[in-house]
């Protein structure tokens, strides 16, 4: 991870009428860096990530992604990020090789590029043979290391994974972070959301959002210094019960 800001936002707020989803939200997420960005459900945390992908606007505030300004140059972002959700977002009713070729396709690749990059992809997850195999045919795990690999597979500056590990076994989640660490040394910045506190470990830093605020934003072994936890669980409930008293 080096010092040089992917992600840039000074006192993001987005307003819905008379509620305030994001509320003054400045922080700095670095190249290679593996950015835990944290909350509880109606914290804001997929309104922000709706804004930094480009497919929201701010209601106010200073942000840009990528090098690009959020207000102006929506199409560069979508072009310089990937994004993955806990849906996993491939499609079902097509191969591993057609998936490839149709998310490759969207971000403009050449078929020369396609070809070599899935040869790669494939062997790299041993899955050679299975290159001609429908997606609904395969395991949830599999599903997943798929989505996140075609997720870079244009090898954007920074990757959204939205709650990418919810529903598989610890060993595939394990597994899975393996590919993030791999990812983040190859430069590629990581910008993840979950519900598996024992994940916010792995981190390099942690953002933990509480009613539209970003409450807490640190390393995981910074956080568990300033609050006196024994791990990222204990830090996050104390700040949830500290909204709700």
């Amino acid at each position: 991870m080096n010092k040089t800001p992917v992600i840039h936002t000074e006192n993001l707020v987005k307003k819905y009428g008379a509620f305030t989803a994001n509320d003054m939200l400045s922080f700095d997420v670095f190249k290679g860096e593996i950015f835990g960005f944290l909350g509880a459900n109606g914290a804001g945390k997929t309104t922000a990530i709706r804004i930094l992908c480009g497919l929201s606007k701010p209601t106010s505030g200073i942000v840009n992604v990528a090098g690009f300004d959020i207000y102006k140059q929506t199409e560069k972002i979508k072009q310089n990020i990937g994004y993955m959700s806990q849906k996993f977002s491939l499609y079902e009713d097509l191969t591993i090789r057609e998936n490839i070729r149709f998310f490759a396709g969207i971000y403009g690749l050449s078929s020369k590029i396609i070809k070599e990059r899935t040869h790669e992809l494939l062997t790299k997850l041993e899955i050679v043979d299975l290159g001609d195999k429908l997606i609904s045919s395969l395991p949830l795990g599999w599903k997943q290391k798929l989505a996140f690999s075609i997720a870079v597979f244009h090898r954007p500056q920074i990757v959204f994974l939205d709650e990418p590990t919810g529903g598989v076994d610890p060993i595939t989640r394990r597994q899975f972070w393996d590919m993030i660490y791999d990812a983040a040394n190859d430069g590629i910045t990581v910008f993840v959301t979950t519900h598996y506190m024992d994940e916010a470990e792995y981190c390099d830093r942690v953002s933990i959002m509480v009613d539209g605020r970003i409450e807490a934003l640190d390393t995981p072994a910074g956080l568990k210094k300033t609050y006196e936890a024994k791990n990222m669980d204990e830090v996050f409930l104390k700040l949830a019960r500290a909204s709700i008293a």
